[in-house]
């Protein structure tokens, strides 16, 4: 796909654009269509209740100690945390 080529989902506005649109944060896509950004929230919702619904990324499964918590140990961000 070329720019000219591309299209987006603008989750804003709820319009249809091409590249030159609004910024990428805001958007969905690209896609090779206008049909297809425009069937892009429909498309979206499927892939998560899919994802949802897959037993590989069940992490309520994964709570071996029963604390509610995961077992990732700590980063540097949690030094900020109040």
């Amino acid at each position: 796909m070329t720019h000219d080529t591309e299209w987006y989902y603008n989750l804003v506005t709820g319009q249809v654009e091409q590249h030159e649109g609004g910024k990428a944060v805001d958007r969905l896509g690209p896609y090779a269509t206008r049909q297809e950004a425009e069937q892009a929230l429909a498309h979206a919702q499927e892939r998560n209740e899919a994802w949802e619904n897959d037993p590989r990324y069940r992490d309520d499964e994964d709570d071996e100690q029963g604390d509610g918590e995961d077992d990732y140990g700590t980063s540097a961000f949690d030094t900020f945390k109040p």
